[in-house]
This record gives C-alpha cells, sequence and structure tokens, in this order.
C-alpha cells in the first residue's frame, strides 16, 4: 500500500519500486481517508500516514513525507510544502509564494528537498525509517514542464546544464532525487528482509 493521494508522489514511488515481487496500491484504490499531517517533522506525518493506512487496510504500508527546506527562510516550507500557500493552494501558488518570500530574504538561495519513507510490515510492526536528501538551489523564476511541486524552482546542484527537477527527464530525477534516495534504503532494507 502507498499511502498518498499526491499523483506525482504515486507515479515516482511506483516507477522506483518496480522490479520488486509485490503489487503496489494506492491507498485511495481502497477508499482509505487521508490522514491529518499533525506532527512537526517529515518522520512524525510520514508514520501518522503509514500507521492510518496499515491500520485501515492491514497491509503491508510504505508512506512519504517529504519538503523542500531553503536555508534563507530558516528551513521553511518544510513539513507545511504542500500546503505553504494555504490549504487549498496549487503547486503554482506554493512557487509564487516561495518566489516573494525570497524576494526580500537575505543570504544565499541554497536548498534542499527531503524525504522520509515509513514502512511498515503491518499496524503493529516496529517501523523502517529511511532518509533522503537533494541538494540545490532555488531559481528566480519556474523552468520546465516535469515534476511536480517546487521542482520548476529546484536548480539540481551539481547539473553541469544548470537545469532545474522540471527539466529532467523521469529516468534523470528518479536516479537521484531524494524520494529516490529513500527508496533505495528501503529497498536494501527489504532485500535483507526476505534473505533472513
Amino acid at each position: 500500500m502507498l499511502a498518498t493521494e499526491n499523483p506525482g508522489k504515486l507515479a515516482e514511488l511506483t516507477a522506483l519500486l518496480a522490479g520488486l515481487e509485490v503489487e503496489v496500491i494506492a491507498q485511495g484504490r481502497l477508499a482509505v481517508r487521508p490522514v491529518p499531517e499533525t506532527g512537526a517533522t517529515f518522520e512524525e506525518n510520514a508514520l501518522l500516514k503509514a500507521r492510518h493506512a496499515a491500520l485501515t487496510t492491514g497491509l503491508p504500508t510504505v508512506a512519504d513525507d517529504s519538503g523542500l527546506e531553503v536555508d534563507a527562510l530558516a528551513g521553511a516550507p518544510g513539513v507545511h510544502s504542500a500546503r505553504y500557500a494555504g490549504p487549498n493552494g496549487s503547486d503554482r501558488d506554493n512557487n509564487a509564494l516561495l518566489l516573494a518570500q525570497l524576494a526580500g530574504a537575505p543570504g544565499p538561495r541554497t536548498a534542499r528537498y527531503r524525504c522520509v519513507l515509513a514502512y511498515l510490515a503491518d499496524a503493529e510492526a516496529e517501523p523502517v525509517l529511511c532518509h533522503g536528501s537533494w541538494e540545490g538551489a532555488i531559481a528566480t523564476a519556474p523552468r520546465g514542464a516535469g515534476g511536480f511541486g517546487y521542482d520548476p524552482l529546484f536548480l539540481v546542484a551539481g547539473d553541469t546544464q544548470g537545469r532545474t527537477a522540471a527539466e529532467l527527464s523521469p529516468s534523470e530525477k528518479n536516479r537521484i532525487s531524494h524520494r529516490a534516495q529513500a527508496l533505495a534504503r528501503l529497498r536494501a532494507v527489504l532485500a535483507r528482509g526476505r534473505r533472513a
């Protein structure tokens, strides 16, 4: 079970889980309602989502909580990344607010995407938490048509072409992103468990 309603996350996680001997089911297919993300950290929110879906369905569950941390904004939007411009704000609204906040902010525009994946074999299991972090900076204007969230503003650190995450192909992003890093760690944990 993937405990998310976000179509961008669903697409990425489904692609990243390809090849495992599991059937991937989005929580919406089983009418699992989203749980309020009341945690103060990515870890807390990932666990809230995973426990809720595992309790509701009885299935092994993977939940993602992730977001953007901007150094000049003291780590904001952080855990509020999806709701930065309010509960009904779109990705475009969130990006516009981020650019407005950075217009008067001192310091560098360095930033990172962070991801925490929580895995529960069942609702009572000890959780497995896997982390990923992807360094970059915030562009002065959006570029690119791919990805979702803040990808049009996220300049990928070390990219020789100076591209944003929204200018990467899905396969490129799935090799280097914060979510790809966290899922690679989770795949390794799951593979060790199958060999035990």
